[in-house]
């Protein structure tokens, strides 16, 4: 660290209150021109709060650069994994469209007939098989009367046993 040098010029022309009225006017022309005026060096040490002070702002500035590298790091990080999770999703859609499509051939009305006719031992019907019904379509409905059952009939007799004495 280099050290600061402070430089005083002394001239005995002013007097220590600074007044005009102390001066001499012949003081000039006394003087010796040969001689020198006297100059005095002042080294000033550096005070040691502000050589703290330069080092904790330097802390400070290396801690705020390392959190903004460590942020960066983290979010390049995570579009890392979000690339990686969606290069696996286009994967398994592409997947999932693939066994669609195979299901769907397989249920196709042409590979279900020949699994019914091969494995099945299935054959398709011919016109002499077909069976027409006629419905009557119309709005009444008849209901046949139907044979009393035994408990109905035992009823029926107990109710006329029962008139037959009430008189």
């Amino acid at each position: 660290m280099a050290e600061s040098s402070v430089y005083y010029y002394q001239d005995g022309s002013y007097s220590s209150s600074g007044s005009e009225d102390t001066r001499k006017s012949g003081d000039n022309q006394d003087r010796d021109p040969e001689k020198k005026p006297d100059i005095k060096v002042r080294h000033t040490e550096a005070r040691s709060g502000s050589l703290l002070t330069i080092i904790l702002i330097s802390v400070l500035a290396a801690a705020l650069l390392g959190s903004v590298i460590y942020s960066l790091d983290r979010r390049n990080t995570m579009y890392n994994k979000v690339s990686s999770l969606n290069n696996k999703l286009s994967l398994a859609e592409a997947e999932n469209v693939r066994l669609q499509s195979k299901l769907e051939s397989k249920i196709s009305a042409k590979n279900v007939e020949d699994y019914a006719e091969n494995v099945l031992g299935m054959q398709k019907i011919d016109s002499s098989q077909i069976e027409y019904i006629k419905i009557q379509t119309g709005d009444v409905v008849n209901i046949p009367e139907q044979e009393k059952g035994l408990m109905a009939k035992i009823k029926g007799l107990f109710e006329s046993c029962v008139e037959y004495f009430r008189g």
